[in-house]
């Protein structure tokens, strides 16, 4: 199947042309005719999948067809999203998917000054990308107002859940339209997003796309058992057989990613950290230089490195195994994207052969010993 069988617009295809965007993701597939209809969309699918295109693609063609007949710049798409630099990349799929539409979005989030933010407001715009809490302020400050959104998206449901979001996200559902058409989105249903997406949804069409265990098997695997003390060493090592491949290197902690940065550079190894300690600034500026390839190796913790959606990334390191096997299947999900190969390498010590266990057991594959 093409983007053009599924009945998108001129101006649309072109941008995807643009971006060499030949054939659509399975849930891209089932996503866009659906939402282009005006339904209610719950998507279970995880970062990677193409789920950003999904939504972003109908809510422009529907905008688009209705900005010819109504010019005022108000609030008619609102992409709800956990983190910031999340919210950045939706950003910037719109504004590639829209580039020729003639519409106009912005992206606000919090930890940084406001007044760029509010400028954009003011200037007026059609779709808005927003984290909850900057928008809850900016709501309040009588800046924003939802009354007149058509399409509503929830993205990553189950993060919002994990960083406490829910509360903010039940403020904000009264001060939407009742007639309006929602799309929620989550990697995973446990029961208190399950019970949200009930409340919210009407009639929705359902997209399951990849089970969470599917996702690995492009990606090459190793494990490496190595005590606690002689993982920075290995780390090293492993890093100076390649240093041209671009490197993200999960750490369980803020700390523990700033200190194996610290260690990098002493070896000569440049490398950045990306976690909630930093500033936004900091943020974008180690995203932006990995994505440029200036850096090569980044370290983030498990929230930060959402917002890391790099194609050819090449290399994932477990350099701290997470406690929740579906994390692990997340984080390694990074690499192996679009149809390319990616390693996995992940650190064991003595105590975390049951983490392993269940990885193995979630996954259905075995992950096979490196001598080290």
């Amino acid at each position: 199947m093409t983007f053009k069988e599924l009945n998108i617009s001129e101006p649309i295809l072109k941008a995807l042309h643009n971006k060499n965007y030949k054939t659509p993701t399975p849930i891209q597939e089932k996503a866009i005719p659906a939402a282009l209809s005006g339904r209610d969309i719950l998507g279970i699918a995880q970062t990677g999948t193409g789920k950003t295109a999904a939504f972003a693609i109908p809510i422009i063609q529907q905008l688009n067809e209705s900005f010819r007949n109504e010019r005022r710049r108000e609030i008619k798409a609102l992409i709800l999203t956990p983190t910031r630099e999340l919210a950045i990349q939706i950003g910037e799929s719109f504004w590639e998917y829209g580039k020729f539409s003639g519409l106009r979005h912005a992206v606000i989030f919090g930890g940084v000054n406001q007044k760029p933010q509010v400028d954009k407001l003011r200037n007026g715009l059609d779709i808005l990308v927003a984290t909850p809490g900057r928008l809850l302020d900016l709501i309040n400050q009588k800046y924003i107002s939802l009354k007149h959104v058509e399409h509503f998206v929830l993205d990553e449901a189950d993060r919002m859940l994990d960083m406490g979001f829910i509360h903010d996200i039940k403020r904000l559902l009264p001060l939407l339209p009742q007639q309006k058409q929602t799309l929620f989105f989550s990697a995973t249903m446990p029961a208190a997003i399950s019970t949200l997406s009930r409340s919210i949804l009407h009639n929705p069409v359902m997209v399951k796309i990849t089970p969470v265990s599917s996702t690995t098997e492009q990606i090459e695997q190793h494990l490496y058992y190595v005590e606690r003390q002689h993982k920075s060493e290995l780390l090293v090592s492993l890093l100076k057989q390649d240093l041209n491949k671009s490197v993200l290197i999960f750490s369980r902690t803020k700390h523990g990613a700033d200190k194996i940065v610290r260690i990098l550079k002493r070896k000569g190894i440049g490398s950045e950290a990306i976690h909630g300690n930093k500033s936004q600034g900091a943020r974008q500026r180690a995203l932006e230089n990995f994505k440029s390839r200036k850096t090569k190796v980044i370290v983030a913790t498990d929230i930060a490195a959402r917002g890391i959606d790099i194609v050819n990334l090449e290399t994932v390191i477990n350099f701290d195994l997470p406690e929740v096997a579906e994390t692990y299947v997340h984080r390694i999900g990074r690499t192996g994207r679009a149809g390319n190969k990616g390693t996995a390498l992940s650190f064991c010590s003595e105590d975390q052969h049951s983490l392993v266990r269940n990885i193995q057991r979630l996954t259905g594959k075995k992950l096979i010993p490196v001598a080290v």
